[in-house]
Parts: structure tokens; sequence; C-alpha cells
């Protein structure tokens, strides 16, 4: 039995936003009730913020509820020069879980998985493989994985890899 599991998460409702985070940190506290998140953080639950550049946010909320913080972005930023989009049937997240997970993350991507140097509550943009994936490390044994729909048949396969190469290798120990 392995103590890893990999799960395809349920759909979430996905929203790019980019702009000046000083014009975003009203709407978006509003929306999420969470402050912007730090450079390489996230903020809030259930309505979440993510921190994906120095303009960009992904902001994940309820597949039923896009519709309706779209317009709520829409009206609050009006006057600013902003970008709200629905990215939801674009990405795919994958749910992680168990001992060594850093370990099995380690494995496919060149993002440094070590306690010191990637903090839970931390995300990270950058490759599993060779396709481009965010990471957000949501505990000491979990994390969840973001790509394109497109790729993920071939994250979700490079993900299980790791983990059984993982969990093989905690075994033996």
């Amino acid at each position: 039995m392995s103590d890893l599991s990999l799960e395809r998460a349920a759909p979430r409702g996905m929203i790019a936003l980019r702009g000046d985070f000083d014009s975003l940190a009203g709407p978006c506290r509003e929306i999420t009730g969470a402050d912007l998140p730090a450079p390489l953080g996230a903020a809030g639950e259930g309505r979440a913020l993510l921190w994906m550049s120095p303009d960009e946010l992904l902001l994940l909320c309820d597949p039923g509820d896009v519709g309706e913080v779209l317009a709520r972005l829409g009206e609050a930023l009006a006057a600013q020069h902003h970008l709200a989009s629905d990215v939801s049937d674009a990405r795919v997240v994958f749910t992680l879980r168990g001992p060594g997970v850093r370990d099995a993350l380690a494995r496919i991507t060149p993002c440094d998985m070590r306690p010191g140097r990637f903090h839970v509550g931390q995300v990270r943009r950058t490759r599993l493989g060779q396709v481009a994936a965010a990471i957000r490390l949501t505990g000491d044994a979990a994390a969840e994985v973001y790509c394109f729909r497109s790729v993920g048949d071939y994250v979700e396969r490079l993900l299980a890899t790791a983990l059984e190469s993982a969990n093989r290798e905690r075994v033996a120990l």
C-alpha cells in the first residue's frame, strides 16, 4: 500500500487576474476576504488568491461563481487597466498527499523542494518534466499541481511515476 496519493481535483473556478496590485487589492479583498498574497504566496480559504508573478494573480473560487466574480471584478476595476479571464477550462489541478511528497516532486522539477527553500503556503511556477506547471505546497505532506489541461494526462502519468518511485524508496529504507 502506498503512503503517497495522487488525485485529479474536482473542477475549480480559476480567474487569471492581471494588473497593478494596488488597484487589485480592494476588489480582491471584497471578493475573497483575504489580502493580496506576498510574492510566491497564497491567501484565503475557499475563494483564494495565488501569486503568479509581479502583475498576475490566480483567483480560485467555486466553478459556479466564476461569472459573478468576473462581473464584480469588471465593475470594481472598470476605470483601471486590468485583465480578468476565466481560465477554469484551460487548467487542471492535481492533489498529492503523504510523506515524501517533496521528494517525489523533486524528481521531476528543477524547483528546490527542500523545507528551508520551499515553505508551506508558497506557490512556484516551474516545469514538471518538459511542461509548464505551478506547485502550491498546502501542507508538510501535501501539494497541489496546476497545469494546462492539454498536458494533464502527461502530468498525471509523470506525477504517478514520481510518487511510485518515491514510495518504493521510502519502503526500502
